[in-house]
């Protein structure tokens, strides 16, 4: 059984979704001891721009076109990346919530790895997974609250859930969500409660994964 699990705050111990992901992996370690846990931190990974030169290269690589050195090296990097997902049977992402979305490294993580081809087809018509992935553990931190009756209701003010329609669209058969909310606005003291019991449901979550 190997795991990915995707870090994308780079708060560290101070990060809530880091504090309730990391309860869920010791939790799952002992639900399976032979689990692998692949740790793939956006900041610390070094993850190349997807820039001109990266784009070029995707495109080269799509055509099975050549490549100098330094093309070639992005392409070598952004199929390392992408086989971390594919070598993954379970995934685990925290999210932390940045306006109203998602880090922007996080995002960058996914415009390197989702290549056609990799992770999902297109064959001109439709588009389809390539991924075989049960299943994923997504933990969305958020430091204010989004009732539909409050002043920042989820309709329009949660963009995180993107990362739902991602792993789905990729080929992860079912998405596990956790909404720890209320991190930061009610105070420290009330922070701290709802990140507990946020740890508390993902110890619970974490026997059936």
């Amino acid at each position: 059984m190997r795991l990915l699990n995707i870090e994308s705050s780079p708060r560290g111990s101070k990060s809530a979704s880091i504090a309730v992901t990391s309860v869920f992996l010791d939790a799952y370690r002992q639900a399976c001891p032979g689990v692998v846990i692949d740790t793939l931190n956006v900041w610390e990974e070094k993850l190349p721009d997807f820039d001109q030169e990266a784009i070029g290269a995707k495109y080269k690589g799509i055509n099975k076109e050549p490549m100098d050195e330094s093309e070639a090296a992005l392409w070598d990097k952004i199929q390392e990346l992408a086989a971390r997902f594919q070598q993954a049977d379970r995934i685990v992402v925290g999210v932390p919530m940045w306006n109203f979305a998602y880090p922007y490294k996080l995002k960058q993580l996914i415009d390197l790895v989702c290549q056609r081809n990799m992770l999902f087809t297109y064959d001109g018509n439709e588009y389809g997974p390539l991924l075989k992935t049960p299943r994923a553990f997504v933990v969305y931190a958020r430091g204010g609250t989004y009732m539909e009756d409050s002043p920042t209701p989820a309709s329009l003010f949660d963009h995180q859930k993107y990362i739902d329609f991602w792993l789905k669209f990729i080929g992860v058969e079912e998405v596990r969500t956790l909404v720890v909310e209320g991190t930061t606005w009610g105070g420290k003291e009330k922070g701290e409660e709802r990140i507990a019991l946020g740890q508390k449901e993902a110890i619970k979550l974490a026997a059936e994964f």
